[in-house]
């Protein structure tokens, strides 16, 4: 539970009210949070040194005026539309405690609602942001072919059958087909393809995709507003509206508690002045059920070792967003797992070496092939040069460099024509291969490859040990490159070849069978299931805006040991929830019970109510620990 809650808000409600991004001082809740934290912090300091009474209560009365408008306003409000919720409950409560003399107990529970409150609003910006990102990714303007010319357009104005001309470097307008021109095409932000996809006549490209080279004429197949893009922002959008709707159930238990604890209030107090009862010692009783009734304890049972495990976490390089989300992890049974740029480092890399002539080594050939490639700024380029570079081998100067848009590059070397070729029947799954030639006679053949994390083989083995089920292999990349490192890692079921919506699916299907799913991946292609999944994780250093933004958590050094470590520290932090609540609810059941059927001195009541919230919290913080930590 918590104060000015975000609830039911979708994530495109979100985009059209949030103008653009900002930093967290920008918001309001945040701002109110931090001055009621400062307030409530001199307010106690004061009254532990013994400064004079009026000073230390006039900063914890601001303290609670800092960080209860907000609900106060909003509690009204519910009373207006016959509501009741525990957010106006806190305020009452804080305001009859200093009523009554005990003015930290009301700023404590002040400080502890707000800041729960301006947590949700930075949570809540932070997703619109990253939806507006992902729709920046379609180009807004399109050049549309008419007759013998050309026309920019609204991208938004395409439709089907139209043809536009992509030029190197620009983003595709819409899901289409190629009908003319060659060209290779990055298509990392959809299907996660660490290579750059040679398009040819006939074969499908996506809106946002990137041209790198070559240009390309297009049909459009797809209404833009229907295109691979736009449903994964539809998607994310639906998930997130979904999550939104489960709160439904919290504001329930709010409304009955608060309900529960104002009539039993109201009833303590109206009851025996109706028999007679004298008017100061049935006020006392009124008001120190309601502290000892107040769920202060109950929301410290929770938070303490939420926020522990989360601070643990950060240490390790593990950023969990929230106390939902660390949660939320908490409670995983399945886990589904991108493959490139999660389970592998997300770029080729030299893998082996051929050479086919019997006068040449390795190295020359790796040398020539790096001498030419230095020139390209293709991906498969930049993993020779670097294969080069860790060999410590001196390149020749290249002159005359051209390049043929999915065929290869060639120059000229110390006199001699080197030619760089792609060679498909020399590569198997998940593999490119390319060919060098000299003066037109092949040299030699080098096999690059998307490596494998030296990390994921062990990661996988803890997510399994901590979940109980074997991870699920979700990629969009082909088939056999998916087995290929399935194999390599340890999992068994793996799914190649998967569009975003595909992959969505795959983890309703895990849900639907009853698990609580976890996805773990970096790619705007991953954020659909993501969201879709109860829980999700990204890799940060590589991972796209919208993808991160989505994650419940975000391993910013790409560590995937980190990922069964943080899923299991969530798992203890569940237990010492689960503990807490029984100690702070038993406690605050035993003083009810007292103050109800005998007479509860409220320094006694004061006192228990408040060693519950200490001891809840202690327990909680235990978390902090480095050895709290997985594998410490």
């Amino acid at each position: 539970m918590c104060s000015c809650m975000v609830r039911g808000v979708t994530t495109a409600e979100m985009v059209r009210v949030a103008p653009g991004k900002v930093g967290v001082w920008a918001l309001a809740e945040v701002r109110w949070a931090c001055a009621s934290t400062a307030l409530f912090a001199l307010g106690l300091g004061a009254w532990w040194a013994d400064a004079p009474a009026w000073l230390w209560w006039a900063l914890l009365l601001a303290c609670c005026v800092a960080g209860g408008w907000e609900p106060a306003v909003a509690g009204v409000r519910a009373l207006r539309e016959r509501t009741l919720d525990v957010d106006l409950l806190m305020v009452v409560a804080a305001a009859g405690a200093a009523a009554i003399g005990q003015v930290v107990d009301g700023a404590l529970l002040i400080v502890i609602f707000a800041t729960s409150g301006a947590l949700e609003a930075v949570l809540t910006r932070r997703t619109a942001d990253s939806v507006r990102a992902l729709l920046d990714l379609a180009p807004q303007r399109a050049t549309r072919v008419v007759g013998d010319g050309e026309e920019v357009v609204d991208a938004s104005a395409l439709r089907v059958d139209d043809e536009v001309l992509v030029r190197p470097g620009e983003r595709v307008g819409a899901d289409g087909v190629v009908v003319a021109g060659v060209g290779e095409v990055d298509e990392a932000s959809i299907t996660g393809e660490p290579l750059p996809v040679a398009k040819t006549v006939g074969a499908e490209v996506f809106a946002g995709s990137l041209n790198g080279s070559g240009a390309l004429r297009v049909r459009v197949t797809r209404d833009p507003a229907d295109s691979v893009l736009a449903r994964i922002v539809a998607m994310v959008e639906r998930a997130s509206a979904t999550k939104a709707r489960t709160q439904l159930l919290i504001e329930k238990v709010e409304q009955r508690y608060s309900l529960g604890v104002v009539v039993a209030t109201l009833a303590l107090f109206a009851v025996p002045l109706a028999f007679g009862a004298e008017l100061q010692p049935t006020l006392l009783r009124a008001m120190t059920f309601m502290i000892v009734a107040s769920p202060c304890a109950l929301v410290l049972a929770t938070m303490p070792p939420l926020l522990a495990a989360i601070a643990n976490a950060g240490r390790h390089g593990v950023l969990v967003k929230s106390a939902v989300a660390m949660e939320r992890l908490g409670g995983v049974t399945a886990v589904a797992v991108d493959k490139t740029g999660t389970l592998t480092e997300g770029r080729p890399r030299l893998v082996d070496v051929r050479p086919v002539a019997s006068d040449v080594r390795a190295d020359e050939v790796v040398a020539l092939a790096a001498a030419v490639e230095r020139w390209s700024e293709h991906p498969v380029a930049s993993a020779i040069v670097s294969a080069a570079s860790e060999r410590g081998l001196e390149l020749a100067e290249a002159r005359d460099f051209r390049a043929t848009p999915g065929v290869g590059v060639a120059a000229v070397v110390g006199g001699r024509k080197v030619s760089v070729v792609a060679d498909p029947s020399s590569a198997v799954d998940g593999e490119t291969a390319v060919v060098v030639e000299v003066d037109g006679e092949r040299v030699g053949v080098l096999v690059l490859a998307d490596r494998v994390r030296p990390s994921s083989a062990g990661a996988v083995a803890g997510l399994w040990g901590v979940t109980g089920a074997r991870p699920v292999l979700l990629s969009g990349d082909n088939p056999g490159a998916a087995q290929r490192v399935a194999a390599e890692v340890g999992i068994e079921d793996a799914r190649g070849g998967l569009l975003p919506q595909d992959k969505a699916d795959a983890v309703a299907d895990l849900r639907d069978r009853g698990h609580r799913v976890l996805f773990v991946g970096d790619g705007v292609n991953d954020a659909p299931a993501m969201a879709t999944a109860d829980a999700g994780i990204a890799l940060g250093r590589k991972g796209s805006d919208l993808t991160v933004e989505t994650a419940d958590a975000v391993v910013l050094r790409d560590d995937l040991d980190a990922v069964p470590a943080v899923v299991a520290l969530a798992r203890r932090a569940r237990r010492v929830v689960v503990a807490n609540l029984v100690i702070a609810g038993s406690i605050i059941l035993a003083l009810v019970t007292w103050d109800l059927v005998g007479n509860l001195p409220l320094p006694l009541g004061v006192a228990g109510h408040e060693g519950s919230t200490v001891l809840v919290a202690l327990n909680g913080l235990r978390l902090l620990a480095k050895r709290a930590w997985p594998g410490k």
